[in-house]
């Protein structure tokens, strides 16, 4: 099990004593808030009710105006327009978005989703060529363009208008397309940074339905697509995206669109979904179709409206993804034993010529995951050009961090903490050892254990159903708001044991309160953990309910167990 480094939010006890009265909820719910950086009432109230979220003005993202005068000329003018994607589940969500909001306005319209090994990330010179000679007049990009300046000059010569729309870092100078729609850029008056590509190709289409009317696809319809991009892609959930998120998983739970109900059917999903079944169970099969074969089969499953190509297409992803487990598997086992158990460096770079680029960042993070470094995997061709994912831990950021290296990258984009890369196989050695060095200064004198942020420590007398549906409604939990961690200290053990698959079993009581039951999961039993059921323990825990013979109690599920220590 790993160990961890409890990191304890500390809160102003008069912001929190407030918030507390101000709202008529609990300290404990109070001091969650806190900890994500809401702290006044009016804010506090809109987390708990997110339904009343207002959607912000999409005309105050640059370029808005812009974009969708172009888009009405195209529509208006029959020409053929081209929404050109990325090939993970954000660029696939934001491509199948675009295509069924104007395909519902009557426009003339295809899509392109360029192949991961053949073609790589982003916009290209070939793709965009051949669309023109197919008569496109206009490309609608999402997830990527923000820093392919020579693509759209390529773009301009060929008489190729592109309306780009990203949500990746923003370099000094932008490209000279025709509209840059990007949340990030430094001229932006759009109050929220957060959104991903999925979030502003519904910023679009919600501009150009104000502007100049929706056609047969009601905006709302569109918000299951944006809640899987925007959990997908791991942005933070505050904000809009929290409204999206909650608008989006009503809609999969009651199975609003036909091949997202046939992806749920194949993976087996028959409850209510939340950010984990997205995350765990949708996610990974429409990504499985660009890592192993062609995205479009996934932009084909959640445009169709076909109910029998929905089964097809579902089921093909379904074995697209029980091979890229199977892949996975092997590459991982493969970075384990090159890494080895000893002298581990402050960040990991590893490449090989035996590895299928379509998982490396999978790999990359089971490898941060492991050993709490940053860490890069390339997948290198037969021509000695390598594609790499890299991922990171918290507080190192990626994207500055290549940007240091940007000398010995072919080319590089991405986020904070998650980004791609291109490089030479010849260049990887000295890449590892600027990575590393980079790495290292930043470490300095950070702990090696990984930190577990806990939002409170709390009595065990204050855990309560009430407390449970009060934390409850600050769902959906994920990036940027994360279940709520509360720590107790001094528990004695009651009972212990181990129950199905290695899961602890625990009850505990906390001086003269009632006992509550704790699983923790995969732990095993309390002597792996060098820990007796004689001596108290602190433990870090997620309260939730849980029902059993037809009774609702409070749960904790344990995230971490310690030794007690004497005050």
């Amino acid at each position: 099990m790993k160990a961890w480094r409890w990191i304890v939010n500390r809160v102003d006890q008069e912001q929190q004593a407030t918030l507390a009265h101000s709202l008529s909820i609990s300290p404990i719910t109070a001091s969650v808030l806190i900890a994500r950086g809401v702290t006044t009432t009016e804010q506090a109230t809109r987390w708990l009710s997110p339904l009343q979220t207002i959607p912000h003005d999409p005309f105050l993202l640059p370029d808005m105006e812009k974009a969708v005068d172009r888009l009405h000329r195209a529509v208006g003018g029959g020409e053929l327009v081209c929404f050109y994607g990325d090939y993970d589940v954000d660029g696939v969500s934001a491509t199948s978005l675009y295509l069924t909001f104007f395909r519902g306005l009557g426009a003339n319209v295809r899509t392109y989703i360029p192949h991961r090994a053949r073609e790589g990330y982003g916009l290209n010179e070939g793709a965009l060529r051949a669309l023109r000679q197919e008569g496109v007049r206009l490309v609608v990009t999402s997830d990527c363009g923000t820093t392919a300046h020579h693509e759209v000059e390529v773009a301009n010569r060929l008489g190729l208008d592109l309306v780009i729309t990203d949500h990746h870092q923003i370099e000094a100078h932008l490209p000279p397309a025709q509209a840059i729609l990007n949340p990030h850029r430094p001229d932006s008056a759009y109050p929220f940074k957060g959104l991903c590509s999925g979030g502003v190709a519904y910023k679009v289409v919600q501009a150009y339905s104000d502007k100049y009317g929706g056609g047969d696809v009601a905006l709302d319809s569109l918000q299951d697509l944006v809640a899987m991009a925007t959990v997908a892609d791991v942005v933070p959930l505050q904000d809009e995206n929290r409204w999206f998120v909650r608008e989006g998983l009503a809609q999969i739970s009651r199975d609003a669109r036909c091949g997202i109900r046939a992806l749920k059917q194949v993976a087996g999903v028959t409850r209510a979904c939340t950010t984990g079944t997205i995350a765990f169970k949708l996610a990974p099969r429409i990504n499985a179709a660009g890592r192993l074969a062609h995205a479009e089969t996934a932009v084909r499953l959640l445009t169709t409206e076909s109910e029998l190509e929905a089964r097809m297409l579902a089921e093909q992803l379904e074995r697209l993804n029980r091979d890229r487990q199977r892949i996975e598997e092997d590459i991982t086992a493969e970075a384990l034993e090159a890494v080895g158990a000893a002298d581990v460096p402050a960040a990991l770079v590893l490449g090989s010529r035996r590895w299928h680029v379509g998982v490396v960042g999978i790999v990359a993070a089971r490898l941060v995951e492991r050993f709490h470094r940053p860490a890069v995997v390339v997948a290198v061709n037969e021509e000695g050009i390598g594609r790499g994912s890299a991922r990171t831990v918290s507080g190192f950021n990626l994207y500055e961090a290549l940007s240091a290296c940007r000398g010995l990258l072919e080319g590089f984009g991405g986020h904070p903490s998650a980004a791609g890369l291109i490089i030479k196989e010849s260049r990887l050695s000295e890449f590892r050892d600027r990575l590393v060095e980079i790495a290292s200064i930043w470490a300095g004198d950070q702990p090696e254990l990984p930190g577990l942020h806990v939002d409170a420590e709390v009595n065990l007398r204050e855990v309560n159903q009430q407390l449970v549906g009060e934390l409850n409604m600050l769902h959906p939990f994920g990036a940027g708001n994360p279940e709520p961690t509360l720590a107790v200290r001094n528990l004695a053990v009651l009972d212990s044991r181990v129950v199905g698959d290695r899961h602890l079993k625990m009850r505990v009581r906390h001086g003269n309160s009632l006992p509550l039951d704790g699983i923790g999961f995969g732990m095993g039993s309390l002597a792996d953990l060098g820990l007796s059921a004689e001596r108290p323990v602190d433990l870090a825990f997620v309260p939730e309910m849980n029902r059993w013979n037809g009774l609702d109690r409070v749960q904790l599920r344990i995230r971490d167990v310690k030794l007690s220590q004497p005050e």
